[in-house]
């Protein structure tokens, strides 16, 4: 049955990313002396046509008279078009394969490039109405065919009159030509297509703003090679993320907005609503009653290495995946480390302050190497492991204890207690997580265990260790000296005043949690973890997920993957399959994984299958989150 919906499409900077002209003038301009120049007038007579600020055919008359083209170009300009059609028009193929008949390419472009490209997508060429070059005798481009109704003002509502088409009539393009089709009654619909530009008169017409052709799709329940469009993707990110993270996210399609501070518990349950992916780092505190109103939050990037500050458990009743940056931060507090232990080591803090006030204090006293000094690193993870390396190569003795079995690297130590660690050291430094039973991991009992004259290093969670203790045991002398990066309460903006017993006292380095603030840490998180993000949407791999069984996807090929997230109880992967099974669904792939509260079951299964399958799967006792891939 032939469908009654027709789509009229425009070609330029809509079916490709460009627009032809200015691409012919690159090429016929390649060794023209006035290259830079004509360029820039060529693009400047296009904005100013498809803004409907210049009649049409005198920004035709100009650009052409500008390009210095030859037929011989149209080859190379045909090849250079080949690859720059819009993606999202190459990734939906199948909507011009299965509507060819009903497509209709209407540009003020020329057919002589337009059809080459657009017959390898299936459209007709009888269905293309453009322009058509002329050519003199020697081969150049002198101008164009006049009695085209192309090539005058209004002309693509000309033609659709001609055209007279019966039923729906959908327009999508980018200029405001396209626009006066719906103006003219000839259109139920206008789509401003905003994926390779944006013109703020188009869009304050258009019926709807949409930035790929799959919003387009989904909009009219076509969609057919991606389940949903990225552009719905709502990302918010907090806390000054690198921007190198909103520009892979804005790559990849999804609608980013960022904010430069953390956000309160209230200000943060308000703004989650229409969120799918959050970013924070550390301040920013994704509790409990946030999680509430985070009804389609699917994914949390933590970037930075701790994930303290985030509800694992609620995160996991909901099926919200949380990623973050284990490694990529490491060696930027490795260095903070070794930095200060030698700044502490020499007294030089104090020294410091007293040249600032004028004292010239020029004296040995208290003041030591570290070659031969014993460092005693409490948790032996990725920080730890590497301070370790570090310190080594440069004259430390090593020792570690870590409550999980950790193999020695280099000629380190392992302490089979944190108290014996303690009471071997001449510099203690602090490499644990921030879970609660390591609360006041650090108190007076610790430090009375300590040696007379030791330094003390927390680079890790600001409430492990307990400030009070820590400031008496400056204040006496009983320490050297210390450098705290965490505490435990922080500012939420760079505006707020700190405030800590630890301001002012001797010999004492306070940062503001700066350990992994680095250029090259956050450049290497901005980058890591917008990938796994990324990964996880598209495919549903949960590599390197905090609160998910890590399960590492192929790539989906000719298949809908469905991914069932449920708690983890006997019987659900067999009910699934059953549900297969009694739909006949072909599976071609299945995984599954679990830990202690939910199992992670992605099934392949062939594209033809009946809608209830879906009804069903998401209705199985149990579920959390289901989600269909394509």
């Amino acid at each position: 049955m032939k469908s009654n919906r027709h789509f009229v499409i425009d070609f330029d900077s809509t079916f490709t990313q460009v627009e032809a002209l200015d691409v012919l003038g690159e090429i016929s301009l390649a060794d023209h002396a006035e290259k830079e120049q004509r360029l820039q007038e060529l693009e400047e007579l296009t904005n100013s046509g498809m803004a409907g600020d210049l009649s049409f055919r005198e920004s035709l008359e100009k650009r052409l008279a500008l390009l210095n083209a030859k037929e011989s170009h149209l080859p190379h300009l045909v090849n250079r078009l080949k690859s720059k059609v819009s993606t999202s028009f190459i990734r939906n193929r199948e909507f011009f394969n299965e509507h060819h008949e009903n497509i209709y390419i209407i540009s003020n472009g020329f057919k002589e490039f337009i059809v080459p490209i657009v017959e390898e997508f299936g459209v007709r060429k009888e269905n293309v109405f453009a322009n058509t070059f002329k050519v003199d005798d020697e081969g150049r481009i002198v101008g164009f065919d006049q009695d085209n109704l192309l090539s005058s003002n209004n002309g693509k509502v000309e033609i659709l009159k001609s055209l007279d088409l019966q039923g729906d009539v959908y327009v999508i393009g980018d200029g405001y030509t396209d626009y006066e089709i719906k103006a003219a009654g000839l259109a139920n619909k206008f789509y401003a297509f905003t994926e390779n530009v944006e013109r703020d008169n188009v869009l304050e017409k258009a019926d709807h703003i949409t930035p790929s052709l799959d919003e387009f799709l989904y909009l009219h329940k076509m969609n057919k090679a991606i389940s949903y469009p990225k552009n719905r993707i709502k990302v918010l990110l907090l806390e000054n993320i690198h921007e190198d993270a909103e520009k892979i996210l804005k790559n990849e399609g999804y609608n980013v907005s960022t904010y430069s501070g953390a956000m309160d518990e209230e200000e943060l349950s308000e703004r989650i609503k229409d969120v799918s992916v959050l970013g924070i780092r550390s301040k920013t505190h994704l509790t409990a009653k946030v999680l509430q109103n985070a009804n389609r939050l699917i994914a949390v990037g933590a970037f930075c290495i701790g994930t303290n500050q985030i509800d694992l458990d609620e995160c996991i009743k909901k099926g919200i995946a949380v990623f973050n940056a284990p490694f990529s931060n490491t060696r930027s507090v490795v260095e903070l480390a070794i930095g200060e232990i030698i700044l502490l080591m020499r007294g030089l803090p104090d020294r410091i302050a007293e040249m600032h006030q004028g004292k010239w204090n020029k004296s040995a006293s208290g003041s030591n190497e570290i070659r031969g000094k014993k460092l005693g690193i409490v948790g032996y993870g990725n920080i730890g492991a590497q301070l370790s390396v570090v310190a080594e190569a440069i004259g430390f003795d090593v020792y570690y204890y870590d409550l999980m079995e950790k193999l020695a690297l280099g000629n380190a130590t392992k302490c089979h207690s944190l108290e014996e660690l303690l009471e071997v050291s001449d510099i203690v430094s602090l490499h644990v997580d921030g879970r609660k039973e390591n609360k006041n991991l650090i108190g007076p009992k610790e430090f009375d265990l300590m040696k007379d004259g030791a330094v003390f290093l927390n680079l890790s969670r600001g409430h492990v260790v307990d400030i009070e203790a820590l400031k008496k045991n400056i204040t006496s002398g009983k320490l050297k000296g210390a450098g705290v990066d965490v505490f435990p309460k922080e500012p939420k903006t760079n505006n707020e005043t700190f405030e800590s017993e630890l301001r002012g006292l001797p010999n004492m380095i306070l940062t503001p949690h700066i350990g992994g603030s680095t250029q090259e840490a956050q450049v290497n998180i901005g980058n890591f973890v917008p990938g796994k993000i990324i990964e996880y949407i598209n495919t549903g791999s949960t590599t390197n997920s905090v609160d998910f069984p890590n399960l590492q996807l192929p790539i989906l090929e000719n298949a809908h993957r469905l991914i069932h997230i449920h708690k983890n109880r006997p019987g659900i992967i067999a009910h699934i399959n059953n549900v297969l099974s009694e739909h006949d669904c072909n599976i071609v792939g299945q995984y599954l994984k679990t830990n202690e509260e939910i199992g992670y079951v992605i099934t392949d299964i062939d594209k033809a299958y009946n809608e209830e399958v879906i009804e069903e799967m998401r209705g199985i006792e149990g579920t959390i989150r289901f989600r269909v891939l394509y």
